[in-house]
């Protein structure tokens, strides 16, 4: 599954920035789903460290060791019952959980990203091949050709949701939207023969002719559609492709199955030109960052060459001219009220299942196993390995230290850097572990995101403000940061907004904006002011001011044609990220103080408070000193290794991994230059902030990590990088002594708060008539408290499934509410079945209950 990281990046660079059933049923117990809230009913305050976990004086990880290595995920319960791991990291489907408990193993619970159809929108080169998906018609039509329920219920075992909209099933954006979520569910209800007339129509329009045998021809050959379908992960994807195929040639269409793993397919899938017709259809998955609170950038994101994402089949896809405006726009912010993002959203999912570069199948609810001594804190919409915190807790329960075992999907799936490199969860788990926190232009190790509420507490900052503009949907949750509206504000000329290449120094507000700018936000941090003496670099160099600039630079040198480190693929995301960012720049050095200025803004204050670490500019995992990419970057500029698979693919060359392979040999070589020479990358801008001694013993420390580590991957996390083994995809992982954080940080993390909801009421009503429907919101078998919930809402569906009202609840005890339908309402539904559905969205937790209840109408 890879994790596109669009919630590091464009949820931060962008605000730089988870049956209708006849008559009088019993009540229902709830199903929980993960949801975010927008505007918590209270601030809270900071997390005390928890009563069940003492003290201690360990710093770092509560591990000596963690060992990874690449397991199978059919493997996965025999290994940890034969002790060979503790823990499978990687996210099991929930065919799996039976056998988990069937071994007595402990496990997680979450959603867990999704799957669906990822399709090729080119024209082929190839002008005697047609490729159907080069249609949006014909790509629509896969909605109505696909049972999404028939495949939960035969290969997830009826444990997920099936998913048709590019936003996660019952989280908060759906429930947000339910009624336009479920008004295109009715619309693209699954109907083989609608699919097959629309099919039908565009391919004769194509020039494609249907034979006697009922297969579709052009130019005198079969229309064969080559399907790249992942074997490995967690078994699924397989059998999920197989039916889309069976589907497909029950329409005309000749199918190529290709079974193949992420290390064969990823490959094919985004590292071709798609005009070049290799494939036509695969198995996609992806994984979010943790809980997602605000899923507006998921348009560019999915269907957009505006992707951050910046590389195929995206850059391919010629969007609709409206989709590409409200995607854009929903991405960047360029909205005033609540109202009018909403009403953006409706229209954007409209025209996303128009367009349809991706065909949703499931949202799934998945397990990772492990044994009953270790303790896990996972993500709750996401798992283990989408956790920031995750490592940071991983533990045995019975002893501080020990070595842990962890077996997970994969690992090296492509080359480890952290501008255009590896972004496969499983990587990207291993790279969080050696960083501070959250990375990224867009996050940083100022923060930490919250695995229950998707959040964002302080790891590594002292203070932050926001002030924002008033009238601008944004709330306050936490207590953490001082929040301000404020008329206007006015960017300072000093500020940094652009780049210029040619002289390597920044563009600044007064040369770019000559009459002046404003900006919606402003967020200031300012950092601890033992910063520089507290936080090193696991190669022993304290952290400077010089690596916060250096990670900026990088993201917007790449995009400048003018840079010798030039990437055409780098534009994209510097295009899309322009238009908003009102620029940054650094107030003061002592205590480290950055500001930044920006258009696009996130609902929740806490998630525009932006620390700019020098974690990866692009939004991947992992940090990175400014050594290493002044290093990379001479080797990139050399024409001997190229960062993007892009690049590397174009010119011939090996692309560039931190960790092994031949750039290692590349790179020591550039860095024996680069101490030699003293060499100071971006010297115009960077020679202020760096000093010769820092140079000098920068470049050493590299070279002595390197001697001792064989590779370059150096973060200031809780864990270094040890040993790596890339042809035997394992690695090893050694606890940080000299890490700034005690290991019991981020213990209080222990139980989320998970509603439970059960709706009952009478199972025949007239129309015309009032009825009331009783809603009970418990909490280990305790009334959750009214001031921990957020909403409670209800939607109410007449016979045909379609959407006649939708209402809060009214709050009439602790834990307990009434839905009231009066005459205005029955009155609206026809003879026969109806169902009422209610969503109880907490506060304390990101994890809404689901649960509905089907009656008589006469």
């Amino acid at each position: 599954m890879k994790l596109k990281n669009l919630y590091v990046l464009f949820s931060l660079l962008v605000i730089l920035s988870m049956v209708l059933a006849a008559c009088a049923p019993a009540a229902t117990e709830t199903t929980e789903a993960p949801v975010a809230t927008d505007e918590p009913a209270t601030t809270e305050e900071a997390p005390a460290a928890t009563e069940e976990v003492p003290a201690t004086s360990r710093k770092g990880g509560w591990l000596d060791e963690i060992v990874f290595s690449a397991v199978s995920s059919s493997s996965a319960v025999s290994q940890l019952q034969a002790g060979a791991i503790d823990f499978y990291s990687f996210n099991l489907s929930s065919n799996t959980l039976q056998d988990i408990k069937d071994a007595g193993l402990s496990y997680t619970a979450s959603y867990g990203g999704n799957y669906g159809i990822s399709l090729n929108p080119a024209e082929f080169n190839d002008a005697s091949v047609l490729n159907p998906f080069s249609n949006r018609k014909i790509r629509e039509a896969l909605n109505w050709l696909i049972d999404r329920n028939y495949i939960n219920q035969e290969i997830y075992g009826g444990g997920s949701l099936p998913k048709l909209l590019p936003i996660t099933t019952q989280l908060v954006e759906y429930t947000n939207l339910i009624e336009t979520a479920r008004a295109l569910e009715t619309k693209y209800a699954y109907d083989l023969e609608k699919a097959r007339e629309v099919i039908a129509a565009e391919m004769e329009g194509m020039g494609a002719t249907l034979g006697a045998d009922g297969k579709w021809q052009y130019n005198g050959a079969p229309v064969n559609l080559i399907f790249l379908i992942r074997s490995d992960g967690d078994g699924t994807r397989q059998p999920m492709g197989d039916y889309v195929s069976n589907q497909l040639e029950a329409v005309g269409f000749t199918v190529d199955r290709q079974y193949k793993t992420s290390s064969e397919a990823f490959p094919i899938w985004i590292g071709t030109d798609p005009v070049d017709g290799q494939w036509n259809l695969y198995t996609a998955g992806y994984l979010p960052s943790g809980l997602t609170r605000d899923e507006r950038a998921n348009i560019q994101q999915y269907y957009l060459p505006t992707s951050v994402q910046a590389s195929q089949p995206f850059l391919s896809n010629v969007a609709d001219p409206a989709l590409q405006k409200v995607g854009d726009d929903l991405a960047l912010g360029n909205f005033n009220t609540k109202e009018e993002r909403d009403a953006m959203m409706a229209e954007a999912l409209e025209l996303a299942l128009q367009d349809s570069l991706f065909v949703w199948v499931v949202d799934q609810l998945v397990y990772a196993p492990f044994k009953n001594n270790v303790s896990v804190t996972y993500d709750l919409a996401a798992g283990y390995e989408a956790a920031f915190m995750g490592n940071y807790n991983l533990r045995f329960t019975d002893q501080e230290g020990g070595t842990m075992r962890v077996g997970t999907n994969d690992l090296f799936t492509q080359p480890w850097n952290t501008i255009a490199g590896s972004n496969w969860v499983w990587d990207s788990n291993i790279m969080r572990a050696t960083s501070m926190g959250s990375s990224g232009i867009g996050g940083g190790a100022g923060l930490m995101g919250d695995p229950y509420t998707g959040l964002a507490w302080p790891q590594r900052i002292a203070s932050a403000s926001l002030e924002y503009q008033t009238g601008l949907p944004i709330t306050q949750n936490l207590d953490w940061l001082t929040v301000q509206a404020v008329d206007e504000i006015q960017v300072p000329s000093d500020v940094w907004v652009d780049w210029d290449a040619a002289s390597q120094t920044f563009i600044t507000a007064g040369e770019k904006f000559p009459d002046g700018t404003t900006a919606k936000t402003k967020s200031t941090v300012v950092f601890p002011a033992d910063l520089y003496e507290t936080v090193t670099w696991h190669d022993g160099s304290p952290i400077s001011a010089a690596d916060f600039v250096m990670a900026f630079i990088v993201f917007f040198d790449r995009a400048k044609p003018e840079s010798p480190v030039y990437d055409e693929a780098a534009v994209p995301a510097l295009d899309g990220f322009l238009p908003s960012f009102k620029g940054w720049r650094i107030t003061s050095t002592q205590p480290l103080t950055i500001e930044y200025y920006s258009d696009s803004y996130n609902a929740d204050a806490e998630l525009n408070i932006l620390p700019l670490w020098p974690g990866s500019p692009n939004g991947l995992s992992g940090e990175n000193s400014w050594q290493i990419l002044a290093v990379s970057n001479l080797a990139e500029a050399a024409g001997e290794l190229a960062y993007s698979s892009d690049k590397a693919d174009v010119e011939q060359i090996e692309q560039m991994s931190w960790v092994g392979g031949p750039s290692l040999e590349i790179l020591k070589k550039y860095l024996d230059q680069a101490q030699a020479d003293g060499f100071v990358p971006y010297e115009a801008t960077l020679s202020q902030f760096l000093t010769p001694e820092e140079v000098a013993l920068r470049y050493e420390n590299l070279s002595n990590w390197y001697d001792e580590h064989g590779h370059f991957w150096v973060g200031t996390g809780p864990y270094y990088l040890d040993q790596v083994f890339t042809t035997e995809k394992s690695l090893v992982l050694k606890n940080n002594e000299n890490f700034v954080d005690f290991s019991d940080r981020w213990s209080s993390f222990s139980e989320p708060k998970r509603a439970t909801v059960v709706l009952d009421g009478p199972g025949q009503i007239s129309a015309g008539g009032e009825a009331v429907f009783d809603v009970i919101v418990n909490f280990n078998d305790e009334p959750y408290a009214n001031a921990d919930i957020k909403q409670v809402k209800y939607i109410l569906y007449d016979t045909t499934g379609a959407v006649i009202t939708v209402g809060d609840a009214e709050a009439v005890g602790e834990g307990q509410f009434q839905v009231t339908l009066d005459a205005s309402i029955t009155s609206q539904l026809d003879t026969g079945s109806a169902k009422l559905e209610v969503a109880v969205v907490p506060s304390a937790v990101a994890i809404p209950a689901f649960t509905s209840f089907d009656f008589v109408v006469q």
